[in-house]
C-alpha cells in the first residue's frame, strides 16, 4: 500500500512538473515582446556608470528585481482570486508611470533643467576620488528597480492571464519558473553586454602574444567598437519601448482609448500590427507628457 502511494505520489508530481513546463513555455511566448523591452531598459540603466562598478551595480538591480518578483507573483495570484478588477488599475498605473520615465527622458534631452550651479556641483562630485560611488549609485540602481517592478508586473499579469484556466498550484509552478528564469537571462545578458567593451580590450591586449593574435585583434576591435554603438542603441530603443509598453498598457485597458485606437488603426491602410505599434508609441508619449507637465505644475505649487 505505501509502495503504491509513493509511485502514485511521483506520478502527480511528474504530472505537475510536466504542466509547468508546457505552461510555462506558452506563457514566454506571450511575453515575448515585453521581455524584450525589459533587457533594453535594464541594459539602459547601466548606461553612465564606471566600468567597475558596472557588474556590481547589475547585481544590485538583479536582487531587487528578484525582491519584487517574490512580491508580485502571490499578489497577482491574491488579487487574481478576490478582487480581479485591481489589476487592470495597477497595470494602468503602471503603464502611466512607464509613459512619464520616457517621457522625462526625452522631454530633459531637448530642454535641459538642471542649471549651471547644479551641473558644475554634479561634475566635482564625479572628479572627486573620495565620493562613495556605491552612495551616487543608488538612487540610479532605485530607479532600474522601480522600472523592473513595472515590467515585472506586466509580465507576471499576462503570464497568469495566458494559464488562467490552470489549477493554483500549477499557476505557482508557472510563474515562479518564469519568474526565477527571465530574472537570470534578463540580467544575465545585460552583465553580457555592459562587459562587451572590456571582453574586447582583453583580446587586443592579448593579441599581442597570443597564437591567433590577428583573430584576437579584429575580434577585439570589433566589440571594442561594437558596445558604445550597442548601448546608444539600446538606450534608444529602451525609451521607445517605455512608450510603446505604456502605451499598449493604456490602450488596452482604457475603453475610450481603445476605441479612439481602433479607429485610427482601421482608418490607416496600412498592416494593423505596424499601426497599432504607432498608435501605442503616440499614446504613451502623450500620456507621459501630460504626466510630465502635471508633475512640474506640482512641484512648482510646492516651492
Amino acid at each position: 500500500m505505501a509502495a503504491a502511494n509513493l509511485l502514485a505520489l511521483i506520478d502527480d508530481i511528474a504530472t505537475l512538473l510536466d504542466d509547468v513546463s508546457v505552461m510555462s513555455k506558452v506563457a514566454a511566448k506571450k511575453t515575448a515582446g515585453v521581455l524584450g523591452d525589459d533587457l533594453a531598459l535594464n541594459a539602459d540603466q547601466v548606461r553612465g556608470v564606471k566600468p567597475e562598478r558596472e557588474l556590481p551595480v547589475v547585481w544590485a538591480v538583479a536582487k531587487g528585481s528578484l525582491l519584487n518578483k517574490v512580491i508580485l507573483v502571490p499578489a497577482a495570484l491574491l488579487i487574481s482570486a478576490f478582487v480581479p478588477v485591481l489589476i487592470t488599475i495597477l497595470l494602468v498605473i503602471g503603464g502611466l508611470y512607464l509613459c512619464f520615465e520616457g517621457a522625462e527622458k526625452v522631454l530633459h534631452r531637448f530642454f535641459p533643467h538642471h542649471d549651471a550651479e547644479e551641473r558644475d556641483a554634479r561634475l566635482a562630485q564625479l572628479a572627486d576620488a573620495n565620493v562613495d560611488l556605491v552612495e551616487m549609485e543608488k538612487e540610479k540602481i532605485k530607479g532600474a528597480i522601480r522600472t523592473d517592478f513595472i515590467l515585472s508586473a506586466e509580465i507576471i499579469v499576462i503570464a497568469l492571464g495566458s494559464i488562467a484556466g490552470a489549477d493554483f498550484i500549477t499557476q505557482v509552478g508557472v510563474l515562479v519558473a518564469l519568474s526565477l528564469a527571465i530574472t537570470v537571462g534578463v540580467y544575465g545578458l545585460v552583465a553580457a553586454i555592459v562587459k562587451m567593451d572590456d571582453l574586447g580590450l582583453y583580446l587586443l591586449r592579448k593579441s599581442l602574444t597570443g597564437n591567433f593574435n590577428r583573430f584576437q585583434k579584429i575580434t577585439g576591435r570589433g566589440l571594442l567598437i561594437t558596445a558604445p554603438m550597442l548601448m546608444k542603441f539600446l538606450a534608444i530603443v529602451g525609451t521607445i519601448a517605455m512608450f510603446l509598453v505604456g502605451g499598449g498598457i493604456l490602450t488596452h485597458n482604457i475603453g475610450v482609448i481603445h476605441h479612439a485606437a481602433e479607429v485610427v488603426i482601421n482608418a490607416v491602410p496600412l498592416p494593423d500590427l505596424l499601426v497599432s505599434i504607432v498608435v501605442d508609441g503616440i499614446a504613451g508619449f502623450i500620456a507621459g507628457a501630460l504626466v510630465v507637465a502635471l508633475v512640474f505644475v506640482v512641484n512648482r505649487f510646492r516651492k
